[in-house]
């Protein structure tokens, strides 16, 4: 298939139904991961703009052509999303790889999983209306009790740059299913796709202000969502700090959020494996894919001894024969990391490493072939000590450290010393043992023989530093209903016989 060679369409903010223009005029540049060059801009929305979005979002959910809509009417326009964005996919992944600078192929099956996301929601929105006033048994006859599902408000969404347009996916379907009004605020790092949605959003008719979306810096529109007084809820992915900031100022009004902030997740091996190949394959999609810049990436090998020299010969063989390329190219397998900013961290995480004792034993550089870009060589580090930087924080590139265990326990003991808990992996042919694993996983997320598939019905999430809170599938809808009781006495003849009667 022919990639299309195509411009970034200079779009403004996406305030009620339409483009404006931010009110101060400022706009940030787009660079290519793959090329380093500037390649368009986008708009920097400040409190002003923000106040705007969330009037606009308050405005929808008192209109009857959003407020008042039923789960079937809100499918009709998710549907009618999911049916533009497949139209669209060949030009929304290239706008991807060359915003992220992922391989095109993932980007497309990124496209993908967004149709299938708002398809799935909107099969969610539908079913809703039938449970929408649900009774709830009591134990007494003089009282019912039902209880209503109805949407949260507004609702603030932020999604990071790794995976831009699923990300806002992961948010904006099942807030919109729920009835919510959202304003969304896409990492400025990549915005591209989230403001297509816009347009998307915009020629399916989707009533104004039920999504507005605003790009721009996190301190000047990200902060202002946060601290909104009209804004209900926020939903955030992204790194700790920012975490930390968005939970302490939505403390000042007792605001709910729901946070998935990253992690350092173990993949355990066993010498029982079925195959070797199959195992190394699956440990480097683990912390490869995306080109490492994924938030539950089992980034921390942790190896049984009586296998480790020859699974990690073959680790070498199979990642010598990656791909390392323009992501628009062929086959691409890795390609560049998000910024020069994210390029220089990654590359300081390696230098730790080495001055910490570690040992290098593949990458570490850039690939010579590649002189421009913010290309690494996928990285492997061994003789790695837990106290050491790169086995406990999150790189968020693509580098994998190792560590051997004798027993059970010890894996068990190494997989679970993190202060986060997202998700975690073990490749073993013994499913009992895979099952002693699973509980013992100190994580949100566990996956068995494989790592990082990644589907929208079940619940994805983590504990500990990771975060909390629950998205995708009936979960993540639940995330924007308000939960409201509803008890009537049903003998207004009889007197209640509390008081005695004067």
């Amino acid at each position: 298939m022919a990639i299309p060679n195509i411009r970034i369409p200079r779009r403004q903010l996406f305030i009620d139904g339409e483009w404006r223009e931010p009110l101060k005029k400022n706009r940030l540049p787009v660079i290519n991961p793959a090329t380093e060059e500037i390649i368009g801009d986008i708009p920097a929305a400040t409190a002003v703009d923000v106040d705007m979005a969330v009037k606009a979002a308050r405005n929808a959910l008192r209109r009857d052509d959003w407020g008042s809509t039923t789960g079937a009417q809100r499918a009709k326009y998710l549907r009618a999303i999911a049916a533009k964005v497949q139209e669209k996919k060949n030009e929304l992944a290239t706008l991807e790889t060359i915003d992220n600078g992922k391989p095109w192929f993932e980007a497309a099956s990124d496209i993908d999983d967004v149709v299938a996301c708002f398809e799935y929601y909107a099969d969610l929105a539908e079913a809703l209306d039938s449970k929408k006033k649900t009774e709830v048994k009591l134990h007494l006859d003089s009282f019912k009790t039902y209880v209503y599902r109805e949407p949260l408000g507004v609702v603030g969404l932020i999604t990071p740059w790794n995976y831009p347009l699923l990300m806002t996916t992961w948010k904006v379907a099942p807030a919109l299913a729920a009835g919510c009004a959202a304003v969304l605020k896409p990492s400025e790092i990549a915005s591209i796709t989230s403001l297509e949605l816009g347009e998307i959003c915009r020629e399916v008719g989707l009533p104004p202000g039920a999504l507005n979306i605003l790009t721009g810096l996190g301190h000047e529109a990200g902060s202002p969502l946060v601290s909104h007084p009209d804004v209900d809820k926020i939903a955030f992915t992204g790194s700790g700090p920012t975490g930390i900031n968005i939970m302490t100022a939505a403390a000042q009004l007792v605001k709910p959020v729901t946070l998935e902030l990253g992690g350092k997740s173990p993949i355990v091996v066993f010498d029982d494996i079925h195959d070797l190949d199959i195992a190394v394959e699956w440990t480097l999609f683990g912390c490869f894919w995306t080109n490492g810049q994924i938030c539950s990436a089992t980034s921390r090998l942790i190896l049984q001894e009586t296998i480790a020299s020859k699974f990690l010969d073959r680790l070498l063989e199979w990642t010598k024969n990656i791909k390392i390329s323009d992501p628009l190219e062929e086959d691409c397998k890795l390609g560049p990391v998000i910024s020069h900013g994210q390029y220089e961290k990654v590359m300081k995480f390696i230098s730790t490493a080495k001055n910490e004792g570690a040992t290098i034993l593949y990458g570490g550089e850039r690939p010579q072939h590649l002189k421009k870009g913010y290309y690494i060589q996928p990285t492997i580090i061994v003789d790695v000590d837990t106290s050491m930087e790169i086995w406990r924080e999150e790189v968020f590139g693509p580098v994998l450290c190792v560590k051997t265990f004798k027993t059970e326990e010890e894996a068990i003991e190494l997989a679970n010393d993190t202060k986060y808990g997202l998700g975690a992996a073990i490749l073993s042919k013994d499913l009992e043992r895979c099952e002693r694993f699973t509980k013992a996983f100190q994580s949100g997320i566990v996956w068995i023989n494989c790592s990082q598939p990644c589907f929208w019905q079940p619940p994805w999430g983590g504990k500990k530093r990771s975060g909390f809170g629950r998205e995708l599938g009936e979960w993540s809808l639940e995330n924007y209903l308000n939960i409201k009781q509803v008890t009537q006495y049903v003998c207004p003849d009889e007197p209640w016989a509390f008081y005695k009667s004067p």
